[in-house]
């Protein structure tokens, strides 16, 4: 199937012929879906704390803070593209000329373009853009609304103008405070400063693209000294790029490698799930990590961020026991009411449900047991009450060998022609905000290598359109699903006003992105 040629260009991107080839045989054979049990719910997988529990989570966290190297791990390499969707069909078929905006929407149904002109102003980019239209156009002032409006989405949008849709989400104004726009990146920044900081210092990792890594380091400088004055807090951010070696391969609809027009592979980025890579390069005690366009204004921030600190809090605590634990099964003279108490913790607390055999073990199989199901990163993930919002949930799953653990599964893993799978997501009550904290040190003291924890199986198969030719592309596991599989992982309810994604344009003008 490859030729020499080939055999260069796989090995140039440090990749294996064996990966390649082990990317071909699943793209062949298809995906493997996720065999849901059931969904998790509260006290069957996701637990709810009062305010009384809440509050010392929080202050068991707030304890333990100075001590940690803590780190914010915050993915923002995708373009703001999709979130303009509505505006570019806009542009493309509007024409003032020979209809009124109102019936261009009444013709498209289409809402979004009418909630965005009725509000404008409200935007945090207005004045910027107002300023750019008014200077590309003349005779601005002379046109009619309609044709103002029309105006106005091209400078925004037009790659000779302000070019907003190249831009990461991250460097689009996302917050207007009186005369002041702050883009997505530089609030994560200062929300950093509420719950990821330790003793006066905050370390944050983006992963960007390689074209958009210089206007990252452009608006840190542009930023950093009135922040870290205001803050009272120093800065110490990192960037990494998605490897070349994550990259995969993709197979037209009759198996066949699809190649780009001068003969060469058509090597594809592969998910969010290449970023463990990135992740495993991170040498800190504890990581958050939470998506770039998820992000409120200064005020409400501040409680928003007090369950990161209840998440980090619930992962000091299981990890303090764990580490406790292994150091008692490595010291030994443990008696067997003892190792018992060591499984009823991994099965209630971590959510490990014992191996059947447990009880017929000998007393030195059952301290092996333990320690290989203690000595695992641990995640803490918030889940939010399902509101009928795309993307992964909470669930028990069964693996090929029968055991069964919690998992975040994202629809695509899931098998929606089986009744009894589609009726396992039907009753699933919350959803996943990609809201994590993650310990990966070992009781020792030691990194855990991450990529020994994933399971390779729960790789994707999405089809896409490249140069016109549909293709089979492959992700590789999720970052916070198959990537973080066999993980030790707890389940914790958290608010809906702790999930605020910005998927379109128009979800900035809702209240907790407007100061």
């Amino acid at each position: 199937m490859f030729s020499d040629k080939d055999i260069e260009q796989i090995k140039s991107k440090g990749i294996t012929l064996e990966e390649v080839n082990d990317q071909v045989s699943r793209l062949k054979d298809g995906m493997s879906y996720s065999k849901l049990v059931a969904a998790a719910t509260i006290d069957k997988g996701i637990e709810r704390y009062d305010d009384a529990e809440i509050k010392g989570f929080i202050e068991f966290y707030e304890a333990k803070q100075k001590e940690l190297n803590i780190v914010k791990f915050v993915p923002a390499s995708g373009a703001a593209t999709r979130m303009f969707k509505f505006l570019f069909q806009f542009l493309k078929n509007f024409n003032p000329a020979k209809e009124s905006l109102k019936s261009y929407a009444e013709r498209n149904n289409d809402e979004l373009i009418v909630t965005f002109v009725e509000n404008f102003e409200k935007f945090p980019f207005y004045n910027e853009v107002i300023t750019r239209a008014k200077k590309v156009s003349s005779g601005y002032e002379k046109l009619s609304e309609d044709e103002k409006y029309l105006q106005l989405v091209k400078s925004m949008l037009d790659a000779d103008l302000l070019n907003y849709s190249f831009l990461p989400k991250g460097l689009l104004p996302f917050h207007k405070y009186g005369n002041t726009v702050k883009t997505a990146f530089e609030e994560h920044l200062f929300e950093s400063t509420l719950y990821a900081s330790s003793q006066g210092k905050s370390n944050l990792h983006f992963t960007v693209s390689e074209k958009h890594h210089l206007y990252f380091k452009n608006e840190f400088s542009r930023v950093k000294a009135d922040l870290e004055k205001e803050t009272n807090t120093s800065f110490n951010i990192s960037f990494s790029y998605q490897k070349e070696a994550t990259e995969t391969i993709a197979l037209t609809l009759k198996d066949e490698v699809f190649r780009k027009p001068d003969g060469s592979i058509l090597f594809r980025p592969a998910g969010h799930g290449a970023l463990l890579e990135n992740l495993n390069d991170l040498d800190y005690d504890i990581i958050f990590i939470k998506n770039i366009d998820n992000i409120v204004v200064a005020e409400k921030n501040i409680e928003v961020s007090n369950y990161k600190k209840l998440l980090a809090g619930v992962l000091l605590e299981a990890q303090e026991k764990v580490f406790h634990y292994l150091n008692k099964l490595d010291a030994g003279n443990l008696e067997d009411a003892d190792l018992k108490v060591m499984a009823l913790f991994l099965r209630y607390r971590l959510n490990v449900p014992i191996n059947s055999e447990f009880e017929e073990m000998t007393h030195d199989e059952k301290v092996t047991y333990l320690k290989q199901s203690f000595n695992k990163p641990i995640r803490v993930c918030g889940m939010v009450k399902n509101q009928g919002e795309p993307g992964g949930g909470p669930f028990w799953v069964m693996a090929e060998d029968g055991k069964i653990s919690l998992q975040i599964v994202e629809f695509a893993q899931i098998n929606f022609g089986k009744k009894n799978q589609q009726g396992i997501v039907y009753k699933a009550t919350h959803f996943n905000p990609t809201d994590l904290v993650c310990g990966v040190k070992n009781y020792k003291g030691e990194k855990f290598d991450l990529m020994d924890f994933v399971d390779h199986e729960a790789a994707f198969i999405t089809t896409k359109t490249q140069n016109g030719v549909d293709i089979n592309a492959l992700e590789l596991p999720g970052l916070w699903n198959g990537s973080m599989a066999y993980w030790n992982s707890i389940f914790v309810e958290v608010p809906l006003e702790t999930f605020n994604p910005v998927k379109t344009v128009n979800d900035l003008l809702k209240p907790v992105h407007q100061a």
